[in-house]
């Protein structure tokens, strides 16, 4: 299966982070998308660049997330606490939200964060009746960059 490109206005966002973590965002999402590719993309410009993936057209209904930071990218999982995690990579003290640290493409190797994300797909939302294409969603922060770096 061939999984749809990334939007060209989240390649924008994701370049003030360099190449490493440009790279490194778009593995995580390329992960998720190989799981579930009828997932939408909500793209974030906050403090960070946040996707969230959702089988619905509301992104409270995400089942993972990714989020771009200087040094390393996380995949999250708002539901992360719920989670089996036999291999105990999920960092994360919040009643419900975890994340694991993806500081290298290897880390996305790393046995047990693909069962993360298929497990946390079981358990999400997802529409009843028949859906449409995925569609990507983005949002810019208000007055231009707000980014920490």
């Amino acid at each position: 299966m061939r999984l749809r490109p990334p939007d060209p206005e989240y390649l924008k966002l994701l370049q003030p982070y360099g190449a490493t973590i440009e790279k490194l965002a778009l593995a995580a999402r390329k992960l998720i998308l190989e799981e579930a590719p009828e997932a939408n993309e909500f793209v974030y410009e906050l403090y960070t660049i946040a996707v969230h993936f959702s089988f619905t057209e509301r992104p409270s209904d995400a089942f993972v997330y990714t989020t771009a930071h200087a040094s390393w990218v996380n995949i999250g999982f708002n539901f992360g606490a719920m989670l089996p995690d036999p291999k105990g990579l999920l960092e994360g003290e919040g009643k419900l939200i975890r994340h694991v640290r993806i500081a290298k493409a290897a880390d996305l190797e790393t046995p047990g964060v693909r069962e993360l994300v298929r497990a946390a797909m079981a358990q999400a939302e997802r529409p009843t009746g028949k859906t449409g294409k995925p569609r990507v969603m983005v949002k810019r922060a208000a007055g231009g960059r707000n980014l920490k770096i």
